[in-house]
């Protein structure tokens, strides 16, 4: 299965997961996979941060998988994000989506535990051991409380051959250059940090798995393609032209401006959460909406 991670670089989005009357909406859901191929998304991810994990079932969420892999078809890779702060549930969900046929995972660090690194170590090579599907940590310590060490990761790929990289979700361009230079060009980097896109995949990230590409698939898409062209004032350009909109992502928690942005564009039918989540003000309503017509995107 290793031998499927080339495929894996460039824009990945996260999709958020549509609810209609507090129920997951899988047709629409479909409808935001066929969005993502159809224009250009060299990837999806589904399960992480921005479709709101946590506030759905695992039963939830291995459908939600199931219907990725059946409409993506093997047209773009699909990468599962089964991660929990239980052990039990993160290996229930990652071996559904080993048998669902995804082509790679996101594993998050465990939440609010805290663990020590030498849990993690052990976390994610039992983990491992369980399946041999391409996987990757999801590094986002603002959410979980607890980072990975680069001392950490090189354990882990010493005892796992089929971890290729992480998704890096932190404000640190030095600790993804300290993990290239350890690891090489072949350890993936992905971004999952908006405002670093371009800046970390100048120094060798290989592509991004950020929320703002539910709304302008194309323009991250066109970022990447920039890079490996080594076209960096077009890749410069596209940054700056997305600086606004990858602000507005986090004026409010994610994915609560992305899911009122995609209501307002007619990509989703509704803007529903699940408690504690909550629908953008209207005061945030009023903020998000200036900032698509200045970004074009309304017209």
């Amino acid at each position: 299965m290793v031998s499927s991670a080339p495929r894996l670089r460039g824009s990945i989005p996260p999709l958020v997961t549509p609810l209609r009357n507090g129920q997951v909406d899988l047709e629409a859901f479909a409808g935001l996979v066929s969005f993502q191929i159809e224009n250009q998304s060299h990837g999806i991810l589904v399960g992480g941060t921005t479709s709101e994990p946590s506030t759905l079932s695992t039963s939830e969420r291995n459908a939600v998988v199931d219907m990725a892999v059946k409409t993506a078809a093997g047209r773009v890779p699909v990468v599962a994000a089964t991660g929990s702060q239980s052990y039990d549930e993160t290996a229930h969900l990652t071996e559904h989506a080993v048998n669902a046929g995804v082509d790679a995972l996101l594993i998050v660090t465990p939440y609010y535990i805290r663990p020590p690194q030498r849990g993690l170590v052990r976390y994610y090579t039992e983990l491992a051991a369980r399946h041999e599907t391409p996987w990757m940590i999801y590094h986002i310590p603002g959410r979980t409380a607890v980072g990975v060490t680069l001392d950490t990761l090189k354990r882990i790929r010493d005892a796992s051959p089929h971890f290729i990289g992480m998704k890096h979700a932190a404000n640190d361009l030095g600790f993804a250059s300290q993990c290239l230079s350890a690891f090489g060009p072949e350890f993936r980097i992905f971004v999952g940090l908006e405002e670093l896109s371009y800046p970390m995949m100048a120094i060798g990230a290989c592509g991004l798995m950020n929320a703002v590409g539910n709304l302008c698939p194309r323009v991250l898409a066109g970022m990447c393609e920039a890079i490996w062209a080594n076209d960096h004032e077009t890749a410069h350009a596209l940054h700056h032209r997305l600086l606004e909109i990858n602000q507005a992502i986090f004026w409010d928690t994610n994915p609560i401006p992305v899911k009122y942005m995609m209501k307002r564009l007619g990509l989703l039918p509704t803007n529903e959460h699940r408690l504690p989540m909550m629908p953008a003000t209207p005061e945030l309503q009023q903020r998000l909406d200036a900032v698509l017509e200045r970004a074009g995107l309304l017209a």
